[in-house]
């Protein structure tokens, strides 16, 4: 499909755009689509004034949740971005009514509700993305794209370093951890079965790229529901650890680790196990805002054609076919590692 003309008087709004996310957001917008306008939202003026400063070409403007229109007025932008807990629901609803495609990347899997009984009232208005995957389908888009060299997965476990000197802004450290909190039980799937996890059930391990082998415990993005629908692969786990990344522990700089484990046949009935690994040497926010960019441009329609109304994950949104190339671009490694045995 040929790239669509750039739509210049509708502006892509990314609200909480001062924050680190939104900060790395707004840069690969511009990177991408120089021309397309940028709209930095945030309740503090001056801080997003700042941040639309350094991306170039962009406006800050107030956000008010309480106001019906966001303290926006007439505004129709082509897309929105909520990069915060808005607990309100205020934003998505503001978006529907002006039929923009938005994205929100911080409910846990418990807090779906709110997005989706607000689609479910209006399912026409726009495409509404849930996207808390983790660092919003770095770990979805390649798990899919490897799963391609298999007739038929029976396992997807996703082993996750974040470094725990990574940088975060406060709204990022604040969903992490109600994140991590909601996430007390973790989903897990099992022989085809759902499953919660709790206490000490959801205690794992996971083996960092540089084979140290650290605490974990079972967490649950979104990333489980769509890899287990994507892929049908009957056993889907995601584990979290928090500590040192393997970069660091070498002396470097802090880095993010996401590790894919594949498991089945391969498309001569083969047994086949394959090990990947998405690095990133400036930790986890550019692949957060690669991603919440990426969806952006498929909302605004600024690579191809915007998406129908509907309720999507950012892997379905995101092209498969150039997203490798793009994790490259911004810097991060994708690595073929030896499966466990």
């Amino acid at each position: 499909m040929s790239k669509p003309a750039e739509r210049s008087q509708e502006p892509v709004l990314i609200i909480g755009g001062a924050g680190e996310v939104g900060r790395w957001t707004a840069r690969f917008l511009r990177e991408f689509h120089p021309h397309v306008p940028i709209l930095i939202a945030g309740r503090n003026e001056e801080r997003a004034r700042r941040a639309a400063d350094a991306v170039g070409c962009a406006c800050p403007v107030v956000v008010d949740l309480e106001a019906p229109d966001l303290g926006l007025g007439e505004l129709r932008p082509s897309a929105v971005a909520t990069l915060f807990s808005d607990d309100t629901g205020a934003a998505l609803r503001w978006a529907q009514r002006r039929q923009a495609g938005h994205i929100s990347i911080s409910p846990a899997i418990g807090e779906l509700g709110l997005d989706v009984a607000s689609f479910i009232h209006w399912p026409s208005a726009a495409p509404v993305v849930l996207g808390t995957e983790w660092l919003v389908g770095a770990t979805s888009v390649p798990s899919i794209l490897f799963g391609q060299e298999f007739r038929h997965l029976e396992e997807v476990r996703i082993e996750a370093v974040l470094d725990e000197e990574d940088v975060f802004g406060p709204a990022a450290n604040a969903d992490l951890e109600r994140q991590i909190y909601a996430g007390a039980m973790a989903l897990i799937r099992k022989d085809g079965a759902w499953r919660w996890l709790s206490g000490d059930y959801s205690a794992s391990k996971v083996r960092a790229v540089d084979g140290t082998e650290l605490d974990a415990n079972a967490f649950s993005p979104n990333d489980v529901l769509l890899l287990a629908n994507a892929t049908g692969a009957p056993n889907v786990r995601f584990d979290l650890a928090i500590g040192m990344s393997s970069s660091r522990r070498k002396g470097g700089a802090v880095s993010t680790e996401i590790i894919i484990n594949l498991r089945g046949q391969d498309h001569v009935g083969r047994p086949l196990s394959k090990r990947y690994a998405i690095v990133h040497p400036a930790g986890q926010m550019p692949l957060t805002g690669l991603g919440v960019a990426l969806v952006l441009e498929r909302l605004a329609g600024l690579a191809t054609e915007a998406p129908r109304p509907g309720l999507y994950f950012p892997a379905q949104l995101i092209e498969h076919s150039t997203y490798l190339d793009r994790l490259h671009g911004s810097g991060g490694q994708v690595l073929e590692l030896e499966p466990l045995p």
